[in-house]
């Protein structure tokens, strides 16, 4: 369907999108306290490497499993009451986590905190890709979707460096008080502001017809509204149903490899600064900042890439691929660390890598993309399962590495490995990138989805 108003109809999906990316920014600080305060934490309780692994991946446990209830709940209640919430029940427990010196048992009440904390962040991503699908037209998906991806490069590169000037002046337990703060602060402000194009609150009808007819799901709110009897009105999606499709599957696998280069910059990359090159923890808090810096860039960039090659091409299947592959190419580069000793190369190295695995990070665009309409908080919450699973494996694995070898080198290594996995998962499983369309209980082919700003045919790889 063609577009019938200009791009500058209006800004209030931006706005949108801000509040999202400050939510998801604040959330990975808050699972990354741990990294930050991880060295004097574990110095003055006496937590081994192996343990201080388990609870980096305990989030992870608690994420994935709350995943799809997580999904339906933020589809059957909508994202500004779920998210809300999350941000408010999780910056709770990130606050108690201060106190862990104080607990009979530190590493057992740790271990519980962390988990609580994995399940009240869980509606953050199924609640991210319906701001995406419910505010973005398919012409700008990319970019949304790459600003949102960027969230967590924010995260390190603004709280990673607040977090390493606490620690180190403060001590790490104030880590914990100062991040729970600034949680509940953003929780007002996303109440305040945040609401859905159906609500039709300060979006103008020139942005509300753009969107919509650029294959936004504006109507969110619709059925809620409609109550239950308009909940049942076509019969609910299942994730069996999901997982049967090609598409999702090669998308989720794709999304585990590129999340464990994730997982290894927001548990394990401030104590190799500490441990294996010499840096200070609040010399590790900048240096952290510097690739997170280099990650931002790298997403907004595959962002606008992407919608550029949308608009030139008409195929969704290019706009994606291509930068996730070059980006997923250049994330690579990390195990060149193991053969430098000098520092300042080595950040370089880590910025290049950041820079490549943000260009390649489009795995939520392609989420929004391909997401049955009735089912986008569903869809996130999967896709978000396996992103969950690899913060659950490779935190533990670098700790048990870690502990084997005595050294980083392996793990990086390791970590290296994951961009080469996912560059196969999108080009020999996914398949062409469209709508996922199941009526009457099966998976139907996926319907395609045409270039809203070319008229050129879609096309597909």
């Amino acid at each position: 369907m063609m577009e019938t108003s200009t791009p500058r109809a209006g800004w209030q999906r931006f706005v949108m999108l801000a509040l999202i990316t400050c939510v998801l920014a604040l959330s990975t600080a808050d699972r990354a306290t741990l990294a930050v305060a991880g060295p004097g934490m574990s110095k003055e309780l006496g937590l081994t490497a192996v343990q201080m692994g388990w609870l980096f991946g305990v989030f992870a446990w608690a994420y994935m499993i709350w995943q799809l209830p997580a999904g339906k709940l933020v589809d059957r209640f909508g994202t500004r009451m779920s998210v809300f919430l999350s941000i408010v029940l999780w910056s709770i427990v990130t606050f108690m986590m201060g106190g862990a010196a104080w607990l009979p048992q530190a590493f057992a009440g740790l271990l519980v905190l962390r988990f609580l904390l994995g399940t009240m962040e869980s509606p953050g991503g199924p609640g991210a890709a319906r701001v995406i699908a419910t505010w973005f037209p398919s012409s700008e998906r990319g970019f949304a979707g790459a600003v949102f991806n960027c969230a967590q490069y924010l995260s390190l590169g603004i709280f990673m460096p607040l977090m390493g000037y606490v620690a180190f002046h403060f001590g790490w337990k104030h880590v914990f008080g100062v991040m729970g703060i600034l949680g509940l602060a953003l929780a007002v402000v996303w109440w305040l502001l945040f609401y859905t194009p159906s609500e039709r609150k300060r979006i103008t009808p020139a942005e509300f017809d753009y969107i919509k007819n650029g294959g936004a799901l504006v109507d969110e709110g619709a059925n809620r509204r409609g109550g239950p009897e308009a909940l049942s009105a076509e019969p609910a999606i299942n994730v069996t149903q999901l997982l049967r499709t090609r598409m999702m599957m090669g998308v989720c696998l794709a999304q585990y490899c590129i999340s464990a280069i994730t997982f290894f910059f927001i548990t394990w990359f401030p104590a190799y600064l500490v441990k294996a090159r010499g840096f200070s923890i609040m010399e590790a808090g900048f240096a952290s900042a510097l690739p997170a810096i280099c990650g931002c860039v790298g997403g907004v960039s595959a962002g606008i890439v992407s919608d550029w090659l949308l608009r030139r091409s008409g195929s969704l299947s290019v706009a994606r691929k291509i930068p996730i592959t070059v980006g997923l190419l250049l994330s690579a580069v990390i195990v060149g660390c193991n053969y430098t000793a000098s520092n300042s190369l080595m950040v370089a190295l880590m910025c290049l890598s950041f820079f490549g695995k943000g260009f390649g990070s489009l795995g939520w665009t392609v989420v929004a993309d391909m997401a049955p309409a009735r089912a986008v908080g569903l869809t996130g919450g999967l896709f978000n399962i396996f992103n969950a699973a690899a913060g659950i494996i490779t935190p533990v694995a670098i700790g048990y590495i870690v502990q084997m070898t005595g050294s980083f080198e392996l793990a990086l290594a390791f970590v290296g490995c994951h961009a080469g996995l996912a560059i196969i998962s999108y080009w020999l499983i996914v398949g062409p990138i469209r709508r996922i369309e199941i009526h009457s209980g099966k998976a139907l082919p996926p319907a395609p989805i045409v270039s809203t700003r070319s008229t050129r045919p879609n096309k597909s790889i």
